[in-house]
């Protein structure tokens, strides 16, 4: 029996900075020393396989107009967590002049059941939305944004340590913001799509 069609692939884009963000998490293993994926070299020593180092989680989020985004390193995804990080890219948007109308997840559950972030969402009038179960492509803008993060950032360099890695994260993330161009954004970077934005007249 031939498979079904895959659902055509639908761009759209929302009108205005903050009409829409969206928020995804993505996990990258800690390290002590340069893996494959930089090195090339998949030997490892005895110690070395020994060694649990563990994960740490990338809580990002996009503004679906301007593609700004915000990015911050975590040890979980916990919804405590969930609730801080939503705190400081609230804070982080409106630093720009952004005013947030729409926020979209997917449906895990410190998303979907956690009371302390309804009730921030309330405090500023923000609408939740959740995509449709096991369609990523919902979410497509923080999914590619994830992807460039892994690839530029995550893979871009040889870092001594995955501590080494996260202390290079805002310099990146400051990159991508204001001097990386964009392709869908007519090879400019995010920020001059940011209208308003207080930090450019200063």
């Amino acid at each position: 029996m031939p498979k079904a069609p895959r659902e055509a692939v639908q761009r759209f884009e929302w009108p205005c900075p903050g009409a829409l963000i969206q928020n995804d998490v993505k996990r990258f293993a800690r390290f002590s020393s340069p893996g494959h994926a930089v090195t090339g070299d998949r030997f490892r020593t005895a110690a070395q396989k020994r060694e649990k180092v563990g994960y740490e989680f990338a809580h990002s989020a996009i503004d679906d107009h301007s593609r700004l985004a915000y990015t911050e390193l975590h040890s979980d995804e916990k919804a405590a967590t969930v609730l801080g990080f939503t705190q400081r890219a609230i804070a982080f948007f409106a630093g720009h002049g952004i005013v947030i109308e729409r926020w979209q997840t997917d449906n895990a559950w410190t998303y979907t059941n956690n009371n302390a972030l309804a009730a921030l969402f309330a405090a500023h009038g923000i609408r939740h939305r959740t995509i449709k179960p096991r369609t990523p492509r919902h979410n497509g803008k923080v999914e590619r944004y994830q992807q460039t993060l892994k690839r530029e950032w995550g893979l871009g360099q040889r870092y001594r340590s995955s501590d080494a890695r996260a202390a290079a994260l805002p310099h990146w993330l400051h990159h991508y913001n204001n001097e990386r161009n964009h392709s869908s954004l007519s090879n400019r970077p995010p920020i001059t799509r940011v209208r308003n934005d207080p930090r450019q007249n200063s």
